[in-house]
Parts: structure tokens; C-alpha cells; sequence
């Protein structure tokens, strides 16, 4: 069985949407002929957003991996990691001076992101192994996007290494950029950077079409080099799960929630709806930025408005098949067009209808449609909430069947193998 080295930062007890990805490849990869070998960062010095030891059961038992040390510049925030701001300083608490003092030296003394600490640690051992195994194929997976500086150092080193930089989200555009508060300099380093790690790799996969063209136009004549590959649904994760419909309509969110995603449409919509007799609950599950709570529990009571701490996958997928309404909540970005949450997929899967609160233009708003899973509205637009959810209520049809098969994570793995 041929072998591929795979470079990820996030790996198990890593919990959170960062991890999904290649666990669910590495997962799959072996029954299309391709054995993965995983370097990533050992946990006493990694700083992970969140922790789920149940993930360690998708490894699987025949997978090599090889755990490195770090610099683990975070601490330099914090000794308490679970005080370090997901985003990397860019959300939670912070809005300080010393917040903001922070997030300068985040974003203009570690380019591309403090975890780049890692990297002379995992290309040593990725060296190593490229060596010793004769490895030929590589994959560096980001954010963070100092693992594709990795990528880039091993393609110098082993110029007949075949790369695929797999690029999950936007570099430089991704929606928190400028609360780093880069200087000219710091953006010209880290443009230059994402230009270098584009034009020397074999090919770039990226979750979404729009992505892709954001990546194509950055460096001329990589467009033929660029594949997208969609985050997708472990058909497993859903075997054996059993709903447990709540008595009262229920709109869900998993996931994380900073001040970027807006909720004020989707508040006075459920209040105005409240006055005509409907009484939907909102359940966030999950990580919820403080001012937005505040904003969220202005508008609605307690019996209308329930947070809940992050649970392991398996508890967020149960969520998720029980719900009345599912809510996908987008950044608001000039560029969101682009951005397609890894959960969109697991949602679809779960056969409960999704609210979408983005772009009506944008990629997730495309597959949305084209799967009949769901409507997206803009964040603002109370009438069409205010009406989506009535009609979610007044006609609760049963969940949908027939998952398409083209987002599962066994099909996915297999695009991958024809890549590599």
C-alpha cells in the first residue's frame, strides 16, 4: 500500500470543526490504497479551541502517528489554554486594552499565527519520515497556516515531492483578519507567504468554488491546479442515532458564535412571531461570545433562549437529528461569499431543515438549494425568518431521506485518492 504523509495541527483530543476534515479522510483513505502517516503536534504542546477524547475511536488502529514537540507561543496570553481566544485572539474576551495589545503582537510579530511555533519541530520528523519510508506524497492542511510553511520547506528539501496544500478557509482574507491589526509590512509578509505556498505547490484543494476562485486569483496560472473538495457527513456518525424531539419547537446551533455573526435579525423575528402565538426556543450548543448573549437574552426569556457547553460529537450529532429547525449561522465579511462551514454537511445529513443566516448569493445559500435542505436569508431580513420559521411550525414535515451520497466522507476520501 503506497503511503502519504499528511501534516494537520489539529488532530484528536483536538475537538471543534478543525479536526473533522482529515480525521474523517485518514479515517477512509486506507480502503482506496493509501496508507496515511500523520505528523502533528504533541497535546502537551498544542493549544486546541476545544477537546473530545471520543474522536480517538476514528483513528484508525493501523495509522501511524508521530506527535511532535512545540513552541507554544499562547502561553505568552495565557497558562490556562481554555482562556485562549478561539481564532487565535481574534474573538472572546479581549476588548481591552490588553486585548487589543494582544492581538497587535498576534498579528504582526507571529505571521502567519502563533502555532507556526511548531513547524521546525514538525518538519524535522517529517524530513525523517520522508526519508526512511520513501514517502512521495505529502498533504499540509490549514488553518492554521503556518502548517503550509511546512509544506512549503519539505517541497525545497524534496523537489520530487508531490504537495497538496489543502487550504480549509481564506489566508489573508479570512473574516477576523483585521482584528490583528497587521501593518503594511505584516500583510506584504503574510500575502507573501500564501503566494509562495499557491505558486510551489502540485495542487490546492479547497471546501468551496468561491474559495477557489479567491485562491486562483491571487497568483496567475494556478487555476488548473485548483480542486475543490467539500467538507461532508461520516454516514457512521448517523448509524444508531436515535431523535429525541423536544416538546417544544426547537431552532439548534452547534458550534461557536463570536461578535461576527449577526443575531439580531433572527431575535426580532422570533419576538415578533411570539406576539402572533408561535414560541420557538432557541438552543445554542457550544461557545457564544458574551455581548452576544447579552443581545440574544435582551430580546427573549429564559424559556426562549438556552445555551449549552460544548459537547462531544457523537452528543452534537444527536442534537442535531432532533431538532425542530437547524441554525447555520455565517460570518459577515465582505468576502463570506466564500465561506462554507464543515457543519453545513453534517446538518444536511441529519435530514433536519436548516435556517441559514449569510449571503443569499454565497456557496452555502448553492448547496442549500440544490439539496432542498434549506432556506438562507440575509441576517437582517426579519419578514423572511419570521415567516420560514412559521411555516417550519405550522407544517413540520417528516426528515428527509436520501443523503446524497456525493458529501459523504467515504466518497470524499476517494477524491482525494484520485488526486493523489
Amino acid at each position: 500500500m503506497k503511503k502519504v504523509l499528511i501534516i494537520t495541527y489539529y488532530w484528536p483530543p483536538s475537538g471543534g470543526a478543525g479536526v473533522q476534515r482529515w480525521l474523517k479522510f485518514v479515517k477512509y483513505l486506507p480502503e482506496t490504497g493509501w496508507m496515511p502517516v500523520v505528523v502533528t503536534v504533541d497535546t502537551r504542546y498544542a493549544t486546541y479551541p476545544v477537546t473530545d477524547e471520543s474522536l480517538y475511536s476514528d483513528v484508525p488502529g493501523e495509522v501511524e502517528v508521530i506527535r511532535t514537540r512545540a513552541i507554544n507561543y499562547f502561553t505568552l496570553y495565557s497558562k490556562d489554554p481554555s482562556k485562549v481566544p478561539s481564532g487565535g485572539f481574534a474573538s472572546g474576551p479581549g476588548k481591552g486594552i490588553f486585548g487589543k495589545i494582544s492581538r497587535f503582537i498576534r498579528g504582526n510579530f507571529f505571521i502567519p499565527d502563533p502555532r507556526r511555533g511548531w513547524n521546525r519541530f514538525a518538519f524535522r520528523s517529517a524530513s525523517e519520515i520522508i526519508m526512511r519510508e520513501g514517502i512521495s506524497h505529502l498533504i499540509t492542511t490549514s488553518p492554521p497556516h503556518s502548517t503550509q510553511l511546512i509544506g512549503l520547506r519539505l517541497k525545497r528539501r524534496f523537489p520530487s515531492l508531490k504537495w497538496i496544500a489543502d487550504l480549509r478557509d481564506p489566508w489573508t482574507e479570512i473574516y477576523y483578519y483585521g482584528l490583528f491589526y497587521p501593518t503594511l509590512l505584516s500583510r506584504y509578509l503574510d500575502r507573501t507567504y500564501e503566494k509562495r505556498v499557491l505558486k510551489n505547490c502540485d495542487y490546492i484543494t479547497t471546501v468551496g468554488w468561491s474559495l477557489g476562485e479567491q485562491f486562483s486569483s491571487k497568483v496567475e496560472g494556478i487555476s488548473d491546479k485548483i480542486r475543490v473538495i467539500p467538507n461532508g457527513y461520516d454516514e457512521s456518525d448517523f448509524q444508531e442515532v436515535i431523535p429525541d424531539p423536544p416538546q417544544q419547537f426547537t431552532i439548534t446551533f452547534t458550534g461557536t458564535l463570536s461578535d461576527s455573526y449577526p443575531l439580531s435579525g433572527l431575535v426580532n423575528a422570533i419576538m415578533g412571531i411570539s406576539q402572533q402565538g408561535y414560541r420557538p426556543m432557541l438552543k445554542f450548543i457550544g461557545k457564544v461570545s458574551e455581548s452576544l448573549k447579552k443581545s440574544i437574552t435582551a430580546g427573549l426569556d429564559n424559556e426562549q433562549a438556552v445555551f449549552t457547553d460544548y459537547l462531544p460529537h457523537a452528543g452534537a450529532v444527536g442534537e442535531m437529528v432532533s431538532a425542530s429547525l437547524l441554525l447555520l449561522v455565517i460570518a459577515d465579511h465582505p468576502q463570506n461569499r466564500t465561506f462554507l462551514s464543515g457543519k453545513l454537511f453534517e446538518y444536511i445529513a441529519s435530514g433536519t431543515p436548516i435556517l441559514c443566516l449569510g449571503p443569499v448569493d454565497g456557496d452555502a445559500a448553492r448547496i442549500l438549494l440544490e439539496n432542498d435542505s434549506g432556506r438562507c436569508f440575509d441576517y437582517y431580513d426579519e419578514a423572511g425568518i419570521g415567516k420560514f420559521i412559521i411555516s417550519q411550525m405550522s407544517h413540520a414535515a417528516p426528515k428527509r431521506s436520501g443523503i446524497p451520497a456525493h458529501y459523504s466522507r467515504r466518497h470524499l476520501a476517494g477524491e482525494i485518492a484520485r488526486l493523489l
